[in-house]
């Protein structure tokens, strides 16, 4: 009789066509942690929606921040357990479609663009797809070799994890006192379309993944800067987020300078070493 279920293949049948790969009795337990992961940051995002539905905001966003921190920790863990696999790559962008797409998408209908009715519900439908379509494009890039290596310190467009954090701006300062009227609504719906479409954007956005380390010195200063956020976030929850997505939203300009500043730079570069190499 066969099973009921289809054997885990962590990445895919074809790697055990050729006789150099032999093919698993037992998966090992690390190859399960990164995808249970995976799995329990799905379950935050999609419980901050029904905490949305029974006007539990405050509840739906520390369940959103959680599955952020989930999110962040599966490919981590996968690294350091040396369990990376193309079923844990593919979860994992499931997740974010979910985790930074549907669910503030949801978040956000139900607090203030439902009064909008048709125009807030289209606005959520192009912030979705958006997400969507961004975590496409970056799985695609991420084989793309041809890419000059300076680049790939930056983001094309505004990650979905970032965006995420954007688009739920108007919930933060609906906490501390904005409206949730028909007006408000017309106005969040425009800036939810606009970070849709930075999201699929060229706009640079330099990526923080490319900082090898920092200077010794640094370290105490940066742990208690760690330390003071984190506290500013727990006590003083929505002026924290919101001064952070302003702060995000501030730093977006000076990422494209950065980026022009450094294609001028290795532009130069280049046009030495063919100078060099002709002389």
């Amino acid at each position: 009789m066969d099973d009921a279920f289809p054997p885990f293949e962590p990445d895919g049948p074809d790697k055990y066509k050729d006789n150099q790969h032999k093919r698993l009795r037992e998966i090992p337990l690390r190859y399960l942690v990164p995808n249970i992961v995976t799995v329990l940051a799905i379950c935050a995002g999609l419980s901050a929606v029904r905490m949305a539905f029974e006007q539990r905001f405050e509840a739906a966003i520390g369940l959103m921040l959680v599955a952020a921190l989930l999110d962040g920790l599966d490919g981590r863990i996968a690294r350091l357990l040396k369990a990376s696999s193309k079923f844990g790559a593919e979860m994992d962008s499931l997740a974010d479609v979910v985790n930074f797409g549907c669910v503030p998408a949801l978040i956000l209908y139900i607090y203030v663009l439902d009064e909008t009715k048709q125009f807030g519900w289209i606005a959520a439908l192009i912030y979705v797809i958006a997400a969507a379509l961004r975590l496409a494009r970056f799985n695609i890039t991420l084989g793309d070799h041809a890419r000059p290596k300076w680049q790939k310190a930056y983001f094309t467009g505004i990650p979905a994890p970032a965006a995420a954090l954007l688009v739920l701006l108007p919930v933060y300062i609906g906490f501390l006192g904005l409206p949730a009227d028909w007006i408000t609504a017309s106005f969040v719906s425009v800036y939810t379309i606009i970070i849709g479409f930075l999201m699929v954007s060229n706009l640079p956005v330099w990526s923080a993944k490319t900082v090898g380390g920092i200077a010794r010195s640094a370290v105490m200063p940066m742990m208690l800067i760690v330390v003071l956020y984190v506290a500013a976030l727990a006590n003083f929850t929505w002026t924290t987020l919101t001064l952070s997505a302003c702060a995000y939203l501030a730093f977006l300009p000076y990422s494209v300078h950065m980026y022009r500043k450094d294609g001028r730079k290795h532009a130069a570069e280049h046009a030495e070493q063919i100078e060099k190499s002709d002389s």
